[in-house]
Order: C-alpha cells, then sequence, then structure tokens
C-alpha cells in the first residue's frame, strides 16, 4: 500500500487521536478481555467507576429503564428516495437540528464531500455521535444517532424525512452497553 493510501486509512497521522487511552488496561482489568466477556460483567477495576457512569450530571451518563441499564441507544437510519444527500451543508444543517431536537451537546462537526458525489461527516457530542455516509446518485443515506444519557436519538427519524424530502427512512435500533452493570451492582 502507498503511503498515500496509508494516509487515507488514518496511519501516520501524528495527531494521536486515532489511539485508544489503554493507560491502566490489561487483561486482569479490561472488560473486553474474553474472561469477562463471558460472564457478560465487569472487571472488579471497572466496578470501581459504576457510579461514575450511573451520575445523572453527565451527559453521557448510563441509562436507567426498568431493571435494565445500559450506555446508551444506537439507531441506524436508513433515508431513501432522498433529496439534497450530496449537499454538505444541507447535511450539516440536518445534524444540528437533529442534536437540537434530540436535546444532545455538539461538540464537533466535521464533514466531506467526495467527487463526484457522496458525503461523509460525524457530528461529536458529548452523549456519543451522529454519522452519515451518502449515496446520493440512489438517493440513499446510511445515518448512525448513538446517544446516552437523557437524550432521544429516535426524534431524529423526523428531522431526516424532512431535511431530505422523503416518508422512506428505515431504522433498526440497539441498546447498547446492555447487561454490563445489572441493577444489583448499581445498588
Amino acid at each position: 500500500m502507498s503511503d498515500a493510501n496509508l494516509f487515507q486509512l488514518g496511519y501516520g497521522l501524528e495527531t494521536g487521536a486515532q489511539e485508544e487511552d489503554n493507560k491502566g488496561v490489561s487483561p486482569a482489568n479490561d472488560p473486553i478481555c474474553p474472561t469477562h466477556v463471558a460472564d457478560r460483567g465487569l472487571s472488579e477495576a471497572a466496578l470501581q467507576h459504576v457510579p461514575e457512569v450511573l451520575d445523572d450530571d453527565r451527559h453521557d451518563h448510563f441509562i436507567r429503564e426498568g431493571d435494565s441499564i445500559y450506555a446508551g441507544n444506537h439507531v441506524i437510519i436508513e433515508v431513501v428516495n432522498g433529496h439534497g444527500l450530496d449537499d454538505e451543508n444541507r447535511i450539516q444543517a440536518a445534524f444540528r437540528k437533529i442534536i437540537e431536537v434530540c436535546g444532545a451537546t455538539l461538540l464537533h462537526i466535521h464533514t466531506h464531500k467526495f467527487s463526484p458525489q457522496g458525503v461523509s461527516g460525524v457530528a461529536v457530542l458529548s452523549e456519543s455521535h451522529i454519522s452519515v455516509h451518502t449515496w446520493p446518485e440512489i438517493g440513499y443515506g446510511a445515518f448512525d444517532v448513538f446517544m446516552c444519557g437523557d437524550a432521544k436519538p429516535w426524534l431524529a427519524v423526523d428531522v431526516l424525512k424532512e431535511a431530505f424530502g422523503t416518508q422512506d427512512v428505515r431504522t433498526k435500533s440497539l441498546r447498547r452497553g446492555e447487561g454490563l452493570i445489572t441493577a444489583e451492582v448499581a445498588a
């Protein structure tokens, strides 16, 4: 692979933004470690931080709904037969409207216009993110809206219908992090 291709993949960037913070993580305290995935629980070290992620003062606090506790709602939204999916400004405006309507907190928006067509972008939120990749030549936009805390990501659906002039918007959703923290642990 050429250096230019590696750069496009994000390799060779000297910002450090692409690196994860792995300080203090070892197989003994890593919740993703196979021993911990098997029981779907958290490591002893991670359990010490449960009160922090449950703190309602955080924008990204875990959600409690009945006996279920989870990180957030991830809504996969497919815009079909949409119009204006090649317009970077329109996409940024849709991101901003989603953020407002859903009750989220914007940190940063970055979009990229492709040639001859298409846009990719992300809005980084205190509560997580919104992302998109579009294929305007067929009227299709693939949006991800993942929000934690008190934000309401499913409200993005009507915003996208209006922004891109279509009623054909398909969704799937999942609860991220469900089962990591049980009601017993949270008590």
